[in-house]
């Protein structure tokens, strides 16, 4: 189990302006990601090291970004300014968290400018909806080579620490275990326990010092 990609949902002004904003303060830049076609999507990625990436992300006027659970955990934080949705982990099977959650995961797919299609399974997005300190999960189909994080490189930026307001006990009985430290390549700075929860900022390694968003 390890961090896959930390999403933004887009800014009022669209994902392209959000994603300018934030190349700037990154010194890295993102390359088009392509059309989620069952969620009512698209997104802008930067492809980070560590085999992670960061996602800037806009919901579509497309029915299906109004019924399916990710699509409306993206437009629902979008009008509420845009901002940090969410974070995602990579397991390499899905079937125990298909059993502890209690429902299938569901198919993805995406073309993104390489023009090689990406296809995936993921869950969980409902959990985020109702307790956003909580990643959703994906099992990509492809091997590690056609990770979005292989795409183009920005290898100067690495992910340093999410700062979440939530509890790490809740997170753990989520994940399905009690490690210490169950993502092990990032830092997690677990905050305001009885705030709003969800992802309050991500500081990032960059080859200009560090940066926090």
């Amino acid at each position: 189990m390890k961090l896959d990609h930390v999403s933004y949902a887009s800014e009022p002004d669209g994902y392209r302006a959000t994603a300018e904003r934030i190349a700037e303060k990154l010194g890295a830049a993102p390359y088009d990601g392509g059309v989620h076609p069952r969620f009512g999507t698209r997104n802008l990625i930067f492809p980070l090291a560590n085999g992670h990436y960061l996602e800037v992300v806009e919901a579509l006027e497309h029915p299906a970004a109004l019924s399916t659970p990710f699509g409306q955990a993206v437009r629902a934080r979008s009008e509420l300014g845009g901002g940090w949705m969410g974070w995602c982990v990579s397991v390499d099977d899905l079937t125990a968290v298909e059993t502890r959650l209690e429902r299938k995961a569901v198919d993805g797919n995406r073309t993104p400018e390489s023009g090689l299609e990406l296809r995936w399974l993921q869950i969980g997005v409902k959990g985020l909806i109702a307790d956003p300190q909580l990643p959703f999960f994906i099992k990509w189909s492809a091997d590690s080579s056609q990770h979005p994080s292989t795409y183009k490189t920005n290898e100067g930026v690495d992910i340093d620490t999410l700062q979440i307001a939530g509890d790490r006990d809740r997170l753990r009985d989520w994940l399905g275990t009690q490690d210490a430290k169950p993502i092990s390549e990032i830092n997690i700075d677990w905050s305001a326990p009885h705030g709003t929860p969800g992802i309050m900022s991500v500081s990032f390694n960059t080859e200009n010092g560090p940066v926090t968003i």
